[in-house]
């Protein structure tokens, strides 16, 4: 009877070790999800109201930067441009749209050095830039983020 009962009480302090769990370090747990996360792409692309209703993903990615080429070009291709800088034809200009909904715009001018005066182009490209329709920042996983890209702005259609 006394061998039985110290039998029971090893399998039951034994017992206890199966109930046991081990818990994870929440550090290792974050890192392993940092580890998954593809940081050189977002969630959903920025975009405005014209693209806004579009559901397919790549759709409206097109949409939005149709929609940023053609506005920025319809802006630049106006007169004061033309005649300022008549051999301009295209302009790489990087915008990046920050996740408070801010849009800047820089002109990539580093070819047109010797041809015109790189600061009164830039001025008049922020300028024409000033105003452009709102613009929704880029979500990756349900947060607002900063996204950069490059558009090549045509300045000349001939």
């Amino acid at each position: 009877m006394k061998k039985t009962a110290i039998l029971l009480l090893v399998i039951v302090f034994q017992s206890c070790q199966y109930f046991e769990k081990n818990v994870p370090i929440k550090e290792d747990l974050l890192n392993q999800e940092l580890k998954k996360i593809n940081w050189n792409e977002v969630d959903d692309f920025p975009c405005t109201l014209q693209c806004d209703s579009i559901a397919d993903k790549v759709t409206r990615k097109q949409c939005f930067f149709d929609f940023m080429t053609n506005t920025i070009q319809d802006k630049l291709i106006q007169d004061s441009v033309k005649i300022l800088f008549p051999k301009l034809d295209t302009i790489p200009v990087k915008v990046t749209v920050l996740a408070n909904a801010n849009v800047i715009f820089e002109p990539n001018l580093t070819k047109y050095n010797s041809d015109y005066d790189v600061q009164k182009l830039d001025s008049v490209l922020q300028l024409k830039l000033s105003n452009l329709p709102p613009v929704e920042p880029a979500i990756k996983r349900g947060i607002k983020v900063k996204t950069q890209f490059i558009l090549p702005i045509i300045l000349k259609s001939e």
